[in-house]
């Protein structure tokens, strides 16, 4: 049975458009570059889950509304800045603006229109996913305090896309590197959770994002042979392959 103090609570926030510019532009490594957003609009921004989305609206071509993308925010809000992380993956609208983009250039972001607040007091925490992963990994390990435990499972390309993940909790973190294969197969690193030795006991939360079949496989696994409590297990589909702007709760 669920321990009502580690319900995850949901909030609805007032959904806000802003016009923020550029104001730098870092690259955390060879294929993940990180725009970093600032201006008077951002003021009042609120994100308070980690895994929050947003939207960002890309120039059109003529009268045409532009394609329009989630991303996870990633707020600063002592230095009035927003961090936004883009994999450059090729040709797509978001990963084109975030490599031409330079300080002065504008975006518009919408969102979030909800927050899930999932509590800190487990007894250990499970991360897992690719790359677009990455930055609600980050914020998550960000936030958990010192005595926290947490077990982080990562896909990437290749070794030179590991980040460095900070905390104060006690991390373990496994990349996974694909070294050629197609992104979204998803078989080394469903391999790499069912190969987790050190499987702590205790209540854990299990948080996994990747494409939408790989996320779904994970969270079979964890409910079929890992006896996860269904409260505290959440996966999204973060992209699907031969699909365009997907993201997808999964829930079976």
């Amino acid at each position: 049975m669920n321990n009502p103090q580690r319900e995850i609570r949901r909030v609805r926030h007032e959904t806000v458009q802003r016009l923020l510019t550029v104001a730098e532009v870092t690259d955390l490594t060879p294929k993940m570059r990180r725009v970093t957003l600032a201006g008077a609009e951002l003021a009042g921004f609120s994100s308070p889950g980690f895994d929050d989305h947003i939207k960002l609206f890309f120039p059109g071509d003529g009268a045409d509304r532009g394609p329009m993308r989630d991303f996870t925010p990633r707020p600063d809000a002592a230095a009035g800045i927003l961090h936004l992380d883009f994999a450059l993956h090729g040709a797509g609208p978001a990963s084109d603006w975030a490599q031409a983009a330079r300080p002065g250039h504008t975006l518009r972001i919408g969102g979030p229109r909800g927050s899930s607040i999932i509590p800190v007091d487990f007894d250990w925490h499970l991360l897992i996913g690719d790359e677009v992963a990455l930055p609600a990994i980050g914020r998550r390990l960000e936030e958990l305090p010192g005595g926290a435990r947490a077990i982080v499972i990562v896909e990437v390309e290749n070794a030179a896309e590991e980040q460095r993940l900070s905390s104060r909790a006690d991390v373990t973190v496994q990349w996974v590197h694909r070294n050629g294969r197609a992104p979204g197969d998803g078989t080394q690193l469903l391999a790499a959770l069912r190969d987790l030795t050190d499987w702590p006991p205790g209540d854990y939360f299990a948080w996994a994002a990747a494409e939408s079949d790989v996320a779904r496989a994970i969270r079979r696994y964890l409910m079929g042979e890992r006896a996860a409590t269904h409260g505290w297990v959440k996966a999204a589909g973060y992209w699907k392959r031969g699909a365009e702007a997907t993201h997808e709760r999964i829930e079976d």
